[in-house]
């Protein structure tokens, strides 16, 4: 297990800690993407508020750094950072849940976690990375649930589902609810990081076979809003800059999002066609 989890974590990001994009630490606008839903992260490393009238449920945590940028955005929406209820992740990257500790510790959330990838959160990452990126490492959380593939997660009248698209981590998760009768789907991630090893990965044996089962469930949701752990995914800032000049919402964009999986399956099976020929 502990060769396991130093493999996927030092695969875990195509930057080192000292290359990190600007972007991911820089203050994004907070704003509402539908009904209770609203976008409370940076100019890309995305989180998200389900707001309720018995509390919130917060999804990515981001950075450690990151937690006082998401409880300003929480907070220039009227709501209250410590009534977060319940924190989820896309997956256990430390872009996506480095800052999930301190987020507890202030809210005492309850911590939920998809089971292939609870025991990396618990055990704080990696400890050596051969990419070098020691912000690869992060405080370790207690998962208090183990969340397998279809489990619902309810708050308020709200129902989130979490569904298992692996590859890039083992339980790698995309997040779909509905919201104002819309469809929201929130994208783990389905890339493939440079030095990832698709072929003959014996820590991680079935992780092509993971990636394709990823892209056939992303292909197969049902989506209006599509959304996703990094803002780049579904090109969050130009979409934001629409908001309120026309009728329709930005974020609505189903043409957009099958455009997006279908590129990166063609980038995947690229890689893994070029693996396969050495």
């Amino acid at each position: 297990m502990k060769s396991l989890l130093l493999t996927l974590f030092a695969l875990g990001s195509t930057l080192l800690a000292t290359a990190q994009p600007a972007a991911w630490m820089e203050p994004f606008p907070p704003h509402k993407i539908a009904g209770n839903l609203y976008y409370v992260g940076s100019k890309d490393l995305a989180s998200y508020l389900i707001a309720t009238p018995e509390g919130h449920i917060l999804i990515n945590s981001s950075f450690e750094e990151s937690v006082p940028l998401i409880q300003a955005s929480i907070e220039k929406l009227g709501f209250k950072f410590t009534d977060v209820k319940i924190l989820l992740i896309s997956h256990a990257h430390s872009d996506h849940c480095a800052g999930s500790a301190e987020v507890i510790k202030q809210t005492k959330a309850q911590y939920f976690v998809m089971e292939q990838d609870a025991d990396a959160v618990e055990g704080g990452g990696a400890k050596k990375s051969r990419l070098k990126a020691s912000y690869l490492q992060f405080t370790p959380a207690k998962v208090d649930r183990r969340l397998k593939d279809g489990d619902e997660v309810k708050l308020g009248g709200s129902t989130v589902v979490a569904h298992l698209t692996p590859g890039h981590t083992p339980g790698c998760t995309t997040w779909t609810m509905k919201v104002e009768g819309l469809n929201a789907v929130i994208i783990g991630s389905p890339n493939v990081n440079p030095g990832y090893i698709l072929v003959g990965n014996t820590d991680y044996p079935g992780i092509a076979t993971d990636y394709e089962r990823c892209f056939r469930v992303l292909k197969a949701l049902p989506v209006n809003l599509f959304l996703g752990a990094h803002g780049g995914y579904y090109d969050m800032n130009a979409k934001h800059a629409r908001l309120g000049t026309s009728s329709s919402n930005p974020f609505i964009d189903p043409e957009g999002y099958h455009r997006y999986v279908e590129d990166r399956e063609k980038a995947f099976l690229a890689e893994l066609a070029k693996q396969q020929a050495k």
